[in-house]
């Protein structure tokens, strides 16, 4: 047939990766659209994303979309009247704006900052399409200092994000009374060769609403918010989903080469340090993100130090840890007591608080040894994987077959770490107290939690077939 000859699969690969794009090619063909979903932009903004500033008493910022007729960045930003005319205080703000084409076609991606912010104090903003204004928006901006907070942490969501695991996140925010922010640890979407790539963020989207523009979001990037990418020189690579730097406006503090995906966050007596395990193992960022991290903690004033990152230190599904990523942070993160590690990338759950097992856990706590840093993985999403053999010894308590949310209560002496299922049954219950030397030390306070959740064989703890994957993969 006269015309164009057609590209084929072999020839797209080899284009797209001479031009350094994912190429979405395989044996299961073209990639498709979620099912009766319409994720193209429109003259109302929408994908409205609230994240912190380095300081959130004084910085935060929002990214949005709407569809191509609106180019420029404009929103309105005002005091939280309790009257209903806040458009007579608003001010007017810009910002960036980057248009950006997918199957969805194309649309513009907004970023705003909100500088000079009072510290506690509630604010409205709303942003611009062509066809007219977002609703009006409330957030909270943090306390200058220490004041008791409560914050929601998910796990890997990734596939069926709208299906199922949107369940688990709109459980977090029902059942957690005014959550100052939440933490991500990466793998929001899967990026595969199965779905649109837009339309996988517009399901996790879609599966947040309007909590992700009202309580600031503090993401881990995962695995699968990179691309992998081929060309004939180089072969074999990954590059940074061009959709993570327009959902996300994320502070500018982080690790030398990869400050898009490192960076910490100070709130209200909390330093949140991110990293990019993805980096670390596959783009030469391992070194200067130890630097950096242990920058970050020396640097800290903070009551508490949190530290997130996507790949796991002590993995409960793998056949072994992440070696590399022990070997160059786990002394940082001793050395520096750090709190909390919250995790992903595993699919199944995890609290560890010594490497030596769940037995020498006790007999320390028995002893009234001091607790070091206590290590969570978690998954909200409903791809599973079964546990290794090291996770029936290892940890104080796993679970594998089923979606989870944490909680954590944030008070001057105590951090209490709650654990539930998607369905919003506690699961797993920790508290770490300071004493009065400022050593800490874990308790079990709920005397009478579930039996542990795992698959007996092929048969899952529903008493329906487990879905667990046999082996640990991507």
């Amino acid at each position: 047939m006269p015309g164009r000859p057609r590209l084929t699969s072999c020839c797209a690969a080899l284009v797209a990766g001479l031009l350094g794009v994912g190429v979405l090619v395989g044996a299961r063909g073209t990639p498709h659209h979620s099912p009766g979903a319409a994720y193209a932009a429109t003259g109302l903004p929408d994908r409205i994303v609230l994240t912190p500033g380095a300081d959130p008493a004084r910085e935060l910022a929002v990214a949005y979309r709407t569809d191509s007729r609106q180019a420029v960045a404009e929103v309105q930003l005002a005091p939280a009247l309790d009257g209903p005319d806040p458009e007579a205080r608003a001010r007017p703000l810009g910002g960036s704006s980057r248009l950006f084409a997918t199957e969805n076609g194309d649309a513009y991606y907004h970023r705003v900052r909100f500088t000079g912010l009072q510290p506690d104090t509630a604010y409205l903003y709303r942003a611009k399409g062509a066809d007219g204004w977002s609703e009006w928006l409330q957030f909270h901006t943090a306390a200058a200092g220490f004041k008791p907070f409560r914050f929601i942490y998910l796990g890997d969501v990734q596939d069926d994000i709208l299906t199922l695991g949107s369940r688990t996140i709109r459980q977090a925010f029902l059942s957690t009374a005014s959550p100052a922010l939440v933490v991500h640890a990466g793998d929001m979407v899967s990026q595969d060769k199965t779905l649109i790539h837009d339309d996988e963020w517009g399901e996790w989207n879609q599966a947040g609403g309007f909590y992700y523009a009202q309580v600031p979001q503090l993401p881990a990037i995962g695995n699968h918010e990179y691309l992998k990418t081929w060309n004939p020189l180089e072969g074999k690579g990954r590059r940074r989903s061009p959709h993570w730097p327009l959902q996300f406006v994320l502070p500018d503090n982080g690790a030398h080469g990869v400050e898009g995906t490192s960076y910490y966050v100070d709130f209200q007596g909390v330093r949140f340090i991110v990293l990019d395990g993805t980096a670390a193992l596959h783009l030469g960022a391992l070194e200067s993100q130890k630097q950096w991290l242990e920058a970050s903690l020396k640097d800290s004033s903070a009551r508490w130090n949190v530290v997130i990152d996507h790949q796991p230190i002590f993995t409960c599904a793998r056949p072994k840890d992440s070696e590399v990523l022990k070997a160059a942070w786990k002394p940082v993160l001793e050395k520096y007591n750090v709190d909390l590690v919250l995790q992903g990338h595993d699919h199944c759950y995890s609290r560890l608080s010594a490497e030596a097992g769940h037995e020498a856990a006790l007999a320390a706590r028995a002893a009234g040894a001091v607790q070091g840093p206590v290590y969570l993985v978690s998954v909200a999403g409903s791809k599973m994987y079964r546990l290794n053999d090291r996770a029936r010894r290892q940890p104080d308590r796993v679970a594998e077959d089923t979606q989870f949310y944490e909680t954590v209560e944030v008070e001057s002496q105590r951090l209490a770490v709650r654990t539930y299922t998607a369905s919003g049954r506690l699961y797993d219950a920790f508290d770490l107290l300071r004493d009065a030397q400022g050593g800490k030390h874990l308790i079990e306070p709920v005397a009478n939690l579930p039996a542990e959740r795992t698959c007996d064989g092929e048969q899952g703890p529903d008493g329906l077939p487990c879905t667990a994957l046999g082996n640990a993969r991507g």
